[in-house]
């Protein structure tokens, strides 16, 4: 249990990082705002015409009376739905990522020279283009594995009083995991660890992947809100992975106090 309250204080920290830094949070919301603009048409096209669309996929319901027929489609409408926004909580970390990828591993390059009691940071010896191939292709595997989860979760929501009580609750600690792959996946891609072995690596601290991923997933249902926080994720994400990979890394105080004289030296 220890380890939620560790893997919030990375989320935390990484807030804290970009806040002092304002340069790199002000690039990063771009790509973000990118996303918001194409995931909020799609959502509003869904709850537009999402009734017709679960008309047309179940015209064994056409002959069924009142009110059978519209509280049965309207279920369907509501769960689909349902589907579609959590897909988007999971997908919306992977696209920013991928359409923002040049800043946020620089960023995320930043966090480690800054932290970091030396100064420097894992580099990289791919080229952009390598880079951005390796990471479509990890985040179209992990978006698999996150539809294979909401299919299930979908499929469990019918089960009364467990799907409306307990499969909401598994599906944001699922997001929260998937979340948390896709933000570590900057740093750790940088390292040149495989997809396979970052997926052994959080499950093997699956407390601290939750404590980090859960409450961020909870936020980014709230509208713009994903947009803010996604710089201070990649920075928390950051922090995370050297923790999870043994790295020496300079206490916050150690931190906030390099941040205060770099401040005071600037013209």
């Amino acid at each position: 249990m220890h380890d939620l309250g560790v893997g919030f204080r990375y989320l935390v920290r990484g807030q804290r990082w970009v806040a002092r830094h304002g340069k790199q949070f002000g690039f990063g919301l771009i790509p973000g705002l990118i996303t918001l603009v194409l995931y909020a048409a799609a959502l509003t096209a869904l709850a537009l015409w999402g009734t017709d669309f679960t008309a047309w996929a179940t015209p064994f319901a056409d002959e069924w009376s009142s009110p059978w027929l519209g509280l049965f489609r309207g279920l369907l409408t509501v769960v689909l739905f349902a589907l579609a926004l959590l897909l988007s909580v999971v997908t919306f970390t992977a696209v920013t990522l991928l359409l923002g990828q040049p800043f946020y591993e620089n960023l995320s390059e930043k966090v480690d020279r800054d932290v970091s009691p030396d100064g420097t940071a894992p580099e990289s010896d791919l080229p952009l283009w390598r880079e951005l191939l390796i990471s479509a292709r990890d985040s179209l595997r992990v978006v698999a594995r996150a539809l294979v989860w909401a299919v299930l979760l979908f499929a469990l929501g019918f089960i009364p009083f467990v799907g409306q009580t307990v499969v909401p609750v598994i599906g944001f600690f699922v997001t929260g995991f998937f979340l948390t792959e896709e933000l570590t996946a900057v740093a750790l891609q940088r390292r040149g660890v495989v997809l396979r072995d970052r997926l052994t690596m959080l499950r093997s601290r699956k407390m601290l992947v939750w404590g980090f991923g859960t409450p961020l997933g909870l936020a980014f249902l709230v509208p713009f809100v994903a947009v803010f926080l996604m710089p201070g994720a990649v920075a928390g994400a950051t922090l995370m992975v050297r923790d999870l990979l043994g790295e020496e890394t300079r206490d916050e105080e150690d931190e906030e106090e390099g941040a205060e004289s770099g401040e005071s030296v600037s013209p």
